[in-house]
């Protein structure tokens, strides 16, 4: 028997509307649909512009939906109220951007376990996590207790990455995260993901690392598919 998807989207439209260019409207998405189940990992594939990242934007409710159905842990993104939104960002929706974006002077640990502590993780507990986190993917220790807004490129998105994993959601969305690490932190995020799957996660991303995608990813959805027709 098939499980029940954790990620479902059927029917999906989406058009750009350009306000300083006399309300031009721009359709980019017609009929996207595709599922992801526990425990599985899939990728976006398609070429630059066919609509990866405005997908995943669409199922995180970054952008509204002009029609279709985003289900996602069981909520409606397309219908869902701001306040739904949010709670389902908490504790069943995780996303893994290629930027870091945190309040300035709050320390690394802090960045990291802050997931945790949201959803009711004792404090102790959660910097735990979070250290062992940075442990693994070489941030150095001295670098804890200050703001990652401080550090390299590659140190935020490891940061970020660590921040991602903290809670185990049971949905998450990767944008490109091995983008540009090393193979060393690089195999510490595979492994993450492969961990990540084995205790039930849905996970869709983005790998345009070819290599990456074959050891994790299960499935491929190619997003050119959904492309609208020429009128």
């Amino acid at each position: 028997m098939t499980p029940d998807p954790v990620i479902a989207l059927s029917d999906v439209c989406k058009s750009f509307i350009l306000h300083n260019q006399g309300g031009a409207t721009i359709p980019v998405m017609r009929d996207a649909a595709l599922t992801v189940t526990a425990g599985e990992c899939v990728a976006l594939t398609g070429a630059s512009g066919a609509g990866k990242s405005t997908l995943m934007r669409m199922i995180y409710g970054n952008y509204m939906t002009g029609s279709g159905r985003i289900m996602v842990a069981g909520l409606d993104l397309v219908r869902a109220e701001p306040r739904e939104i949010l709670a389902l960002r908490r504790d069943r929706l995780g996303y893994v951007s290629q930027f870091l974006r945190v309040v300035p002077r709050v320390p690394t640990r802090d960045v990291v376990a802050e997931p945790l502590l949201a959803t009711g993780t004792g404090r102790d507990a959660a910097i735990a996590r979070a250290e062992a986190l940075l442990r693994r993917l070489n941030i150095p220790e001295r670098l804890w207790d200050l703001s990652p807004t401080t550090f390299s490129g590659g140190e935020q998105q490891r940061v970020n990455i660590a921040r991602g994993f903290a809670y185990e959601y049971p949905a998450l969305l990767l944008d490109e995260p091995t983008a540009s690490l090393d193979a060393v932190n690089r195999d510490t995020v595979l492994t993450l993901i492969e961990e990540a799957k084995a205790r039930g996660a849905a996970i869709l991303g983005i790998f345009h690392d070819a290599e990456a995608r074959g050891r994790v990813c299960d499935r491929e959805v190619d997003v050119s598919a959904f492309a609208p027709v020429a009128a």
